[in-house]
């Protein structure tokens, strides 16, 4: 595992695109495995300024991201389609057709799993996965649990994970209980992974997936066990974590 240590969230943001930038440059038809949240807000925007300035190609990309809230269709303001397209897709050449979220308003939850699953695989996985971590350690939506989840599965949200994203919503009644996700085996099966931290809010949930046992408890403590894993985090994340 390779750790870089960022001053700040907008330094952070900066060596993530840069981590970025390097595959697509390297293989520009290359399958980007995406995440949503505040962390990564800071790489897509310093991306799609590459981008403006004609130092990035998107054309040839393709694109699948960890999960999608159940409920929600791809024009509601709060799903991960719209974050994405509201940050990223929007912003660069990428071609639509080959962006790919599971489907929040498919219903039935085998049918979506199975959808995405095939998806994926159709796609030959990510040469890199990007991505962030949640207060309780989680990955996508693989929340703490007494096992790792393969493929792509329905969560039923952690009341932790509820409050964290609260800040999206309207108020908490609004945020969804249940989302779509990859699974951990998916996740591995990147060619290459980046997780960014950015917060002293972070700092526990990244001392204790890299430097603590490997546990569902801690879903992103399997990462220890991937051959080629980037930490880029902050000062305040990396607070907790031996020197």
């Amino acid at each position: 595992m390779q750790i870089i240590k960022a001053k700040d969230y907008s330094e952070m943001s900066r060596r993530a695109a840069q981590i970025i930038s390097a595959q697509i440059l390297m293989k520009p038809d290359c399958v980007l495995g995406l995440a949503t949240g505040s962390t990564p807000v800071g790489a897509y925007k310093q991306l799609a300024e590459w981008y403006s300035q004609g130092e990035l190609d998107f054309s040839a990309v393709t694109t699948i991201n960890l999960d999608e809230y159940k409920g929600l269709s791809r024009d509601n303001d709060q799903s991960y389609y719209y974050f994405m397209n509201e940050h990223l897709f929007s912003k660069v050449n990428i071609d639509k057709n080959r962006t790919f979220l599971p489907d929040g308003t498919e219903a039935d939850s085998e049918t979506a799993c199975r959808k995405y699953n095939e998806i994926i695989h159709a796609t030959g996985g990510a040469d890199l996965q990007l991505l962030g971590i949640g207060h309780n350690g989680h990955i996508g939506f693989n929340e703490p649990g007494d096992c790792f989840e393969k493929e792509t599965h329905c969560v039923t949200l952690s009341e932790r994970t509820i409050q964290a994203n609260t800040r999206f919503f309207a108020s908490e009644k609004d945020v969804p209980r249940q989302a779509y996700t990859m699974g951990i085996q998916t996740i591995l099966s990147a060619r290459k992974i980046l997780l960014a931290a950015s917060g002293e809010d972070k700092a526990d949930a990244v001392k204790a997936a890299f430097y603590g046992p490997v546990t569902p408890r801690v879903p992103a403590s399997i990462l220890q066990f991937h051959p080629d894993v980037v930490l880029v985090a902050d000062e305040a994340a990396l607070s907790k974590c031996p020197d």
